[in-house]
């Protein structure tokens, strides 16, 4: 499919647990609230829904306060689900969990056998290549690892190094289209995208840079209207969603579902 990094027929949600208040977060900023989480993540998937895609919902797994974030336990490649290894300790448990829903859902699983760590949130796909950006959750031993897989699947595997001070990858970047990434200025600098076509977050605005681009539609977390106005100006039709829960315990847009075609 043409601009399959971007054109989807289906996603992946899981429900917010009571437990999500333990999440993990670099900064501490207070708990989220459970019940006002739920209610951002209704509208998130309704928001996904309305770009044409079927969503599936699956229930609260209260043993993993992340587990909302289920995008950091595989990758979905043209159909496939490579199940990852989370580097987080707490987090370790997530992939096996998802794992029989991706055997269900998706036309074909293949695990990431690694003695390394790698979190979706280190990975960015343009419709040619995989990009991985090494983290505190993702390292050279499990992004390398990863490479034959993606290879079999026709993409090349991109190894980059994040700033220091950036937890995930796609906390500064994502894909706006299939030669247009949206970074923050820091992320852009490193010149990991000196192949693409870059529109910078506005100064303050870095978390817009985690937005998402489903089918013709790029979600944008609330409180950026700058980078808002900038999107809309380029062309792209943007909606913008509320995430301030997901935002106390490190999360965003993209991570909160797994997007694919079958």
């Amino acid at each position: 499919m043409a601009n399959h990094s971007f054109t989807f027929t289906h996603a992946l949600c899981r429900t917010p647990s009571n437990s999500v208040t333990d999440g993990l977060r670099a900064e501490d900023q207070g708990d989220p609230s459970a019940d006002v989480f739920r209610s951002e993540h209704a509208s998130y998937v309704a928001a996904l829904r309305a770009t044409g895609a079927e969503v599936e919902v699956l229930p609260a797994d209260e043993r993993f306060p992340d587990s909302v974030f289920i995008e950091d336990a595989a990758l979905c490649l043209k159909g496939q689900a490579i199940v990852l290894r989370p580097g987080a300790e707490t987090r370790l448990g997530e992939a096996a969990a998802l794992r029989p829903d991706l055997t269900r859902i998706m036309t074909g699983v293949i695990d990431l056998q690694t003695e390394g760590f790698v979190d979706g949130g280190d990975i960015l796909c343009s419709d040619h290549e995989v990009m991985v950006g090494l983290s505190a959750r993702t390292d050279r031993t499990g992004a390398e690892d990863l490479g034959p897989i993606v290879s079999d699947l026709g993409y090349k595997l991109r190894i980059l190094e994040t700033p220091a001070d950036i937890l995930h990858f796609k906390t500064e970047s994502s894909l706006l289209d299939a030669e247009t990434i949206l970074a923050t200025p820091k992320l852009s600098a490193s010149g990991c995208f000196d192949d693409y076509r870059v529109i910078h977050t506005a100064e303050g605005e870095d978390l817009a840079a985690n937005a998402i681009r489903v089918n013709d539609t790029v979600f944008l977390s609330s409180g950026n209207p700058r980078t808002a106005d900038a999107l809309d100006k380029a062309g792209y039709k943007v909606v913008v969603l509320d995430t301030t829960q997901a935002t106390l315990v490190d999360g965003g847009l993209s991570c909160m579902s797994l997007r694919f075609s079958i």
